[in-house]
């Protein structure tokens, strides 16, 4: 089963940099959407307030990379980190950041 999530953005024009030039995925602009792509993980984004609230999510957002440590390596100097790269107790390989809308990103590799 695939995941896919409609979060509120502050400005697609800066969402699309952010994850195209910094993060790498791909990303296609649909009507009134953009969408952001990267193994297998899928975020569409919006300016429009669906929810009457800023941009905001409780929780981190997961992707799995099959390679943490390059990917960490290759953004680490574009991006707020929020957690560096590390080996975590329940068996992933990971790190986290914060992106362009506040929202935290990890990315695991798992063994």
């Amino acid at each position: 089963m695939s995941l896919t999530l409609l979060l509120r953005c502050n400005n697609l024009d800066e969402t699309r940099t952010f994850y195209q030039a910094v993060l790498c995925f791909e990303v296609f602009d649909t009507p009134g959407t953009l969408t952001a792509e990267k193994h297998d993980g899928k975020l569409i984004f919006t300016e429009q307030d669906l929810w009457q609230s800023q941009p905001m999510c409780s929780g981190t957002l997961y992707f799995t990379v099959p390679d943490a440590d390059g990917y960490f390596a290759s953004i680490k100097d574009a991006v707020t980190v929020a957690w560096p790269i590390q080996d975590m107790p329940y068996g992933s390989r990971e790190f986290g950041i914060r992106d362009c809308n506040g929202y935290y990103l990890a990315f695991q590799q798992q063994d």
